[in-house]
């Protein structure tokens, strides 16, 4: 029996979606290109800010379970910043047309200084898909917003664009999609990546920002669709309420 784990590059998915930036899993592997997301948001209303290690972020997410009811498996951190130091990599030598979506996915590529997080994941072999949610901290919340309202600035101009990186051209079409959270702010996007091959990845991003907490859930799959927003907002709702 062949062992299935999840892709490092799926675990950065969500984080880069934090920060208006989604991607989706053009290929099971670790190599996979991030893509920027279109962002739906409304003027944040201050919220506290209160203080979160990675312990406490991880023990939020073990609260949490799948549209099945499976619980969600907490993935090591080490697994998580392996992911995005490989990512980090492939961008390094990513091709992007238009050129200006590679400084857009490169800036996104970043997680603020002092920030903590924690992510979780669920794998169905059903339906061949795999839900991520991760959670950020920051020591200022409005980074998050910063850089939220630049990502969107930028997103319009690559809302479908092609990437070459590691031995892959993909062809990245996104749409938002109408999804609100319990959030000071929310947005959400569908993101379809076609391959040379012919092979077709889709991912839906869902995120919610409340005071310094930012939450994302992420579902991939080969045929996923903007159906999945219930459940994904409901996980980002969970989280949020410790917020």
């Amino acid at each position: 029996m062949q062992r299935r784990s999840t892709p490092p590059a799926v675990i950065l998915v969500a984080f880069l979606a934090l920060t208006g930036c989604g991607a989706g899993t053009g290929t099971a592997t670790a190599t996979s290109p991030v893509t920027p997301a279109a962002a739906q948001t409304a003027t944040p209303t201050p919220t506290p800010t209160k203080s979160f290690s990675n312990a406490d972020l991880s023990g939020l997410l073990t609260t949490l379970k799948d549209a099945q009811g499976k619980p969600l498996t907490v993935v090591p951190s080490a697994q998580i910043d392996q992911g995005i130091l490989k990512a980090k990599e492939v961008l390094k030598t990513a091709v992007f047309t238009p050129a200006a979506c590679k400084s857009f996915a490169d800036s996104n590529a970043q997680i603020p200084d002092g920030s903590t997080y924690a992510g979780a994941t669920s794998i169905s072999a059903t339906d061949k898909t795999a839900t991520v949610v991760t959670v950020i901290a920051l020591k200022d919340a409005q980074t998050m917003t910063e850089q939220l309202n630049a990502s969107q600035a930028s997103a319009a101009k690559c809302k479908t664009f092609t990437i070459e990186a590691a031995g892959q051209k993909i062809t990245t079409e996104t749409t938002p999609v109408a999804a609100e959270t319990n959030g000071d702010i929310s947005f959400a996007a569908l993101t379809k990546q076609h391959l040379a091959t012919g092979q077709a990845q889709t991912a839906l991003t869902v995120t919610g920002i409340k005071g310094n907490l930012a939450a994302t859930a992420v579902k991939t799959g080969p045929a996923v669709t903007q159906q999945a927003s219930a459940e994904l907002t409901q996980l980002i709702n969970t989280v949020l309420a410790h917020g």
